[in-house]
């Protein structure tokens, strides 16, 4: 078994076809058909699917393709330490930000990165918890930026920052809205708008909020700046992260109102696998954030050391 042997069938499944992978990978496609059957061979099982008329996986061949995966992965890290060690930072950075973090982060973060890492192939994808979590064990992605703890043992959470929640109170709510400040018992949970589950914020208001039953109106799909529109058109109020607040029109910002006892605040990380091996890449990740984020929400650790794995 050969590292091109691999990177050979991943180009299969991704591409769907032999033929669309043959030509991507520049090779004729009775070579290709050879070496996955000389795979199949070694490997002593069935990979895909014969009896299908669509290029489908086996049970089995689904595990070999994730386990491919982490180990192309881990060879790209052995290549991306040297050239570290030789101080010539290069490569890809496949990064995964949740959606509620996204909004600010992305561009700010983009445009920081790029400024002293032209070099470097990034992309960034905005994916759920959840799918980060299995993207990153799959080696999908290399880090993620999402509110952590998460309590999964074979990934390290490097805190980021911290950031406050804020109500956004309609002017309908007149009882609440003439206040300076909210407890977060003063929220009238039948109509507080919220994002659907499975996005971390969510949970996030419900541990400073409680009593989650009671809250009817739970939006399905969307991000901050829809819930925000919807309290703008419906009434209500929602929850708005401390730097989302800058996306907000100046009449809007009108509507927002600290809350107070309890102060909800979620801990923004910086996620790798426990095995991850690129230390300058990950120092220069983090010092691009620094140069964006207020200071006084930065991890007070981030401020003194570097991150050493």
């Amino acid at each position: 078994m050969t590292l091109q042997q691999l990177k050979y069938l991943l180009s299969i499944v991704e591409h769907g076809s032999m033929l669309k992978a043959s030509r991507a990978l520049d090779v004729t496609q009775p070579t290709l058909s050879a070496m996955l059957r000389k795979l199949e061979s070694e490997l002593e099982v069935s990979i895909f699917d014969r009896s299908s008329q669509n290029l489908k996986l086996t049970e089995i061949g689904e595990c070999i393709i994730n386990q491919a995966k982490v180990v192309l992965n881990t060879a790209d890290n052995l290549k991306e330490l040297v050239h570290e060690k030789k101080n010539l930072i290069g490569g890809k950075l496949r990064l995964g930000v949740i959606p509620t973090v996204a909004s600010y982060f992305v561009p700010d973060f983009i445009n920081t990165f790029h400024k002293t890492h032209t070099e470097v192939e990034l992309s960034v994808i905005e994916m759920k918890t959840s799918d980060i979590i299995e993207a990153l064990s799959n080696a999908e992605i290399d880090m993620a930026v999402l509110a952590t703890p998460l309590n999964v043992p074979s990934l390290l959470e490097i805190p980021l920052y911290y950031e406050r929640f804020w109500a956004y109170v309609s002017p309908e709510l007149k009882e609440i809205y003439n206040k300076e400040t909210l407890t977060a018992s003063d929220l009238p949970l039948e109509s507080l708008w919220v994002l659907a589950e499975g996005h971390c914020l969510t949970q996030q208001i419900f541990n400073f909020c409680g009593e989650e039953e009671k809250i009817k109106n739970i939006y399905t799909a969307g991000n901050i700046g829809t819930l925000v529109r919807t309290v703008d058109r419906v009434g209500g109020c929602t929850v708005v992260p401390s730097l989302d607040i800058a996306n907000l029109t100046e009449e809007q910002k009108k509507n927002i109102r600290p809350i107070e006892n309890p102060i909800g605040v979620r801990e923004i990380s910086l996620v790798v696998k426990d095995d991850f091996v690129r230390e300058k890449l990950l120092n220069d990740v983090v010092n691009s954030v620094k140069q964006f984020i207020p200071s006084e929400m930065i991890d007070e650790r981030l401020k003194k050391f570097a991150v050493r794995l």
